[in-house]
């Protein structure tokens, strides 16, 4: 893909939440995000009891191989233990296609919260079934010095979401003390610019942790590869409390981009001539004078919106492939025309025009879209009169959630991962097929070549599935899986 790509890490007992708002942020930018759910995660807590440094490691690493190949610019990220995670595949893959951040990795154990006898907790996992049993609980500040989003996140611990562990086994952070120790040796053999970002106050781990990777990394004589952003408003969960803003701007500045296009909105460099966006756009109004609303979400971000206005069940902001899934419920016959003469401005094109309803109606307006590096970020549709749209669409706004249909896709990934018997290949194929499909659409980039055996067997299956719906593929899928269970039941 000519878009640069980052593969997001979690951290222990959470999910890509972890990271806040920076998928979003990334992908508003104009970059394609991958992450994953860590082995044990996405369950229960008793799930982590047997999971090993190594599980996780290589789970991070197979998605890393998975990816790289996809982009020429790669970056990797991390929060909490998946800075860690992100720091030893770095390191082991001698990763040099992009860039390397770990956000508030902790490399020592010895925040101001942290018990005294914190370290005694390495003579219990010498005593037989301790580490498995004994359960160590997510505790007042929970990682946040916002007092606010603090009540809000105790509120939802005392309720049961399942947004968070609750606890983990101290068999779980046994694995972490293994994992910290692989993270110490060897970090001169990371080549990458590397950006550390660590709050003064964190209460799990002190800035200690920045400081020993930002010695170490890059050694050999080549000062200055990696640094260090240190934050004076936040606890441990830095993408979530008081400095969420300045973690975002120093990522999208160590990136390469901007903050204003991470929030998807225009800037004064939009990185596009006046004649670049004219072509844009002369694209964009040939797709939608043909109705064919998919090609103008190819011509944007991966996570591109469509924003729909009034109170009708059109209404709403479609963004990225699920978006386009919605839209394309309502959308069938609808074309726009008579466009007017177009006027830009700081990455903003304006094109007066009128939505055709049906043969007899169409609802005048003007379509304003945002754009930079050649993508677009979103278009916005303002008819002049509003309610005559409401009046002919009907209906009540959908939320944009997760449908149940995708929320049972999701379990059901989860609920794999949880397999005691790996199925047999051809099974294992068409989960992954079906997971792609389902997840991502139809097949994209170049097929592998005749070495990589495993990636093009992947590719195939995925190909086979071309044309295939999204709702068929997620209702397949989980299909597949509650068969599975059942038999390993």
């Amino acid at each position: 893909m000519a878009e640069p790509g980052v593969l997001l890490i979690h951290g222990l007992g959470g999910t890509q939440y972890d990271l806040g708002s920076m998928h979003k942020r990334l992908k508003n930018a104009g970059f394609v995000t991958h992450s994953l759910t860590l082995p044990g995660h996405g369950s229960t807590p008793e799930d982590l009891v047997r999971v090993h440094a190594e599980d996780w490691l290589d789970a991070v690493r197979l998605k890393y191989q998975e990816v790289v190949a996809q982009h020429e610019v790669l970056h990797v990220m991390g929060m909490c233990m998946g800075a860690l995670l992100a720091v030893e595949t770095v390191k082991r893959e001698r990763h040099a296609k992009g860039r390397l951040i770990a956000l508030a990795p902790p490399v020592y154990i010895d925040g101001w919260a942290t018990p005294w006898y914190r370290e005694a907790r390495s003579l219990l996992y010498h005593v037989p079934g301790v580490p498995a049993r004994m359960k160590v609980a997510e505790e007042d500040p929970y990682g946040i010095k916002n007092e606010q989003l603090r009540a809000i996140v105790k509120a939802k611990f005392e309720r049961g979401e399942n947004f968070h562990y609750g606890w983990v086994p101290l068999a779980c952070v046994r694995e972490v003390d293994r994992l910290r120790a692989m993270v110490m040796r060897n970090l001169s053999k990371i080549e990458c610019p590397t950006l550390v970002v660590h709050a003064r106050e964190d209460e799990l781990t002190s800035l200690r942790s920045a400081n020993f990777l930002v010695e170490r990394i890059g050694g050999g004589g080549r000062a200055g590869r990696a640094r260090m952003v240190v934050l004076e408003d936040s606890y441990h969960m830095v993408c979530v409390d008081n400095d969420r803003e300045i973690v975002a701007r120093n990522v999208l500045e160590f990136f390469g981009a901007t903050a204003e296009g991470s929030l998807g909105m225009a800037s004064a460099d939009a990185g596009m001539s006046l004649a670049q966006m004219r072509i844009l756009l002369d694209g964009v109004q040939t797709d939608l004078g043909a109705g064919d609303f998919a090609s103008v979400f190819t011509r944007g971000i991966p996570d591109f919106a469509w924003f729909q206005p009034g109170t009708n069940r059109t209404s709403g902001l479609f963004r990225g492939a699920k978006g386009l899934a919605r839209l394309q419920g309502w959308i069938a016959g609808l074309r726009f025309e008579a466009f007017g003469v177009p006027s830009f401005n700081a990455g903003m094109g304006v094109v007066p025009a009128s939505l055709r309803l049906d043969t007899r109606a169409a609802s005048p307006g003007v379509l304003a879209l945002t754009m930079r590096a050649g993508r677009l970020l979103e278009v916005r549709w303002f008819p002049d009169d509003v309610e005559v749209e409401n009046g002919h669409f009907g209906g009540e706004p959908v939320p944009d959630g997760p449908s149940p249909a995708e929320k049972a896709f999701e379990a059901a990934a989860a609920a794999s991962k949880r397999l005691r018997k790996a199925p047999d290949d051809a099974t294992l194929l068409a989960l992954y097929s079906l997971y792609k499909q389902g997840s991502v659409g139809n097949v994209s980039g170049t097929r592998p070549g005749m070495m990589d055996v495993i990636g093009r067997a992947k590719f195939d299956a995925w190909a086979a599935r071309k044309g295939t719906t999204r709702e068929q593929s997620m209702a397949a899928y989980v299909e597949i899986v509650e068969s599975l269970l059942a038999k390993d039941a």
